[in-house]
């Protein structure tokens, strides 16, 4: 079965001719948001940190949107742009799956570009050509590798369309092998969430003594008797990144003194709901650029469906108010 990466209904598959170079896209100038020193530059972050209307994760977090609003300076996407399409996941930047192939799509250098998918679903493989070099670059990413990586066990997009972070993996192999160049080292969000956090194990100082050793230990088992701290919980939750990492949380936040358990509870159910507020914010976002690209809204809620019906299952009310009002 062909993925179809385009949104018109008469496209089959998102080929450019072969040999017929991807002219760049011309980008609007910035206008206003045009800082010309670090003082401007803090006053415009935070402007926009003070916005309703831009991510969750950037709300009230200056400091964030301006390291985001030089992330994407750096890689050719402008100020909205960025913070649309990029996420700090374990403390590294990382951008979206579409973002990245709209990237190398305005870079000029991509001739074309195939996703496929298996009749079964279990093999994804991108194969793209890069303007200049005569041998296309194929990358392929299968369900047995999702397993061996432990992605398919877990909850969440794996689950609900594996299909599309199939197609995601093998894209991003593809681009980030062909193009490193235009991506400078960023990597792709659905990776690195899958991403297990990296601990330092490296001995720091002089070497510690077995008494002092055996004293840490017990230490150790005491403090995990006791259990984690309110504040140790509400800095867990506040660092969830995804519906599945705020659910590890959630048992932490049961060990609690009783005391504590609401004031956790309320921080729990509040970042929740700011982490299913920010994915129906970049789905709306996602939909409304290809609307103003041209593009059939019956296709692109096609196109999108998985996407869609997840956030139908979260809070299918505010599901079917974005489409409505897309549909405005």
């Amino acid at each position: 079965m062909i993925v179809n990466t385009m949104t018109k209904p008469a496209t089959a598959v998102a080929v450019q001719p072969e040999g017929a170079a991807v002219a760049p896209q011309s980008r609007p100038a910035m206008g206003f948001l045009t800082p010309a020193n670090l003082g401007e530059a803090m006053k415009m972050a935070e402007i926009l940190a003070d916005s309703s209307i831009v991510p969750k994760d950037f709300q009230g977090r200056p400091g964030n949107v301006l390291i985001a609003c030089q992330w994407g300076a750096e890689l050719g996407l402008q100020p909205l742009q960025a913070m649309q399409s990029i996420a700090v996941i374990n403390g590294r930047p990382s951008i979206w799956g579409d973002a990245m192939l709209g990237l190398v799509q305005g870079s000029g250098l991509l001739d074309s570009i195939h996703e496929e998918i298996s009749d079964d679903g279990k093999v994804a493989t991108c194969t793209l050509r890069r303007r200049g070099h005569a041998q296309p670059i194929s990358r392929t990413f299968t369900m047995e590798d999702a397993d061996r990586a432990g992605l398919s066990r877990k909850d969440g997009p794996w689950k609900q369309y594996p299909k599309r972070m199939l197609q995601l993996r093998a894209r991003a192999f593809a681009l980030r092998d062909g193009f490193a160049d235009v991506l400078r080292g960023v990597a792709i969000a659905e990776e690195a969430r899958d991403t297990p956090v990296m601990r330092d194990v490296t001995p720091e100082g002089a070497p510690v003594s077995t008494a002092e050793k055996v004293r840490a230990k017990v230490s150790a088992k005491k403090t995990k008797a006791e259990g984690p701290s309110l504040s140790e919980v509400l800095e867990k939750i506040g660092a969830a990144a995804t519906e599945a990492a705020l659910n590890e949380v959630g048992a932490d936040c049961g060990r609690l003194p009783d005391a504590d358990k609401d004031q956790a509870r309320r921080a729990y159910a509040d970042r929740l709901a700011e982490l299913r507020a920010s994915d129906l914010d970049r789905i709306e976002s996602l939909l409304a650029a290809e609307l103003d690209a041209g593009a059939d809204l019956d296709a692109v809620l096609e196109t999108y469906a998985e996407q869609i019906d997840d956030l139908r299952a979260k809070d299918s009310g505010a599901a079917e108010a974005m489409i409505a009002r897309l549909r405005g």
